[in-house]
Order: structure tokens, then sequence, then C-alpha cells
């Protein structure tokens, strides 16, 4: 059960990628695309906020995962979004490489919720 997502190192990474990944995305013609990104980007640590507050850790797990799957989801964009030249790869590349250790931290952080079960 949570403790208070924002303290979490976690939920403050995933806050933070998430008003990154805003800004730079101003720049993105695709709207649709630009869109998708910045969607996957805020459910990372909506989710991680949604998790922390439930009953069981269980519970809390589960949307662990999912903002794992958001994560995983933002870098397909990322890339996506680099290879077809809408996105400059030298300020993607930073970025992508936080959302990396952020999916660390959350596995870090559903292996610890998961041990108490």
């Amino acid at each position: 059960m949570g403790t208070g997502s924002k303290k979490l190192e976690v939920w403050q990474a995933g806050k933070a990628l998430a008003v990154d990944i805003h800004r730079i995305t101003n720049i993105l013609r695709d709207i649709s695309l630009r869109d998708q990104i910045r969607r996957s980007a805020v459910s990372i640590p909506s989710n991680i906020a949604e998790g922390d507050e439930r009953d069981t850790d269980r519970d809390s797990v589960r949307f662990f995962f999912i903002a794992k799957g958001s994560l995983a989801e933002l870098i397909t964009q990322l890339e996506i979004a680099t290879e077809i030249g809408a996105l400059p790869a030298t300020e993607i590349a930073p970025l992508t490489e936080r959302a990396t250790a952020l999916g660390r931290q959350l596995g870090a952080l559903i292996k610890s919720r998961s041990a108490h079960d």
C-alpha cells in the first residue's frame, strides 16, 4: 500500500519525463503521433500514483505493470518519431535513456511490492 506517490523517486522521474516529453513534442506536426506520445508519457506517472494508492500490494503491482507497458509504448513511439524524422535524434536519445532507467526503477518497485504478497 502507498506511502504517498509524490515521495516515490519513480513517480518523480516519471512525471519529469512526461513534462519533458510534452515540451519536446510541441514541434511535432503529426498531431495524432504527438497526442499518442503525450498520452503514453502521462500514463506512466498517473498509473504509478494510482497503483500506490491501492489497498493491496497485489493491486498496486497491477498498475505498476500498466505504467511499465506505457513506458514501452512511449519508447517505441519515440523511436518511430525519430526514424521518420519527426523528432530530432539528439533530443530524443537522452529521453529514451531516462525512460530505460525508469523501466529499471519500475521493475525494482514491482519486485519490492510483489515480495509482500
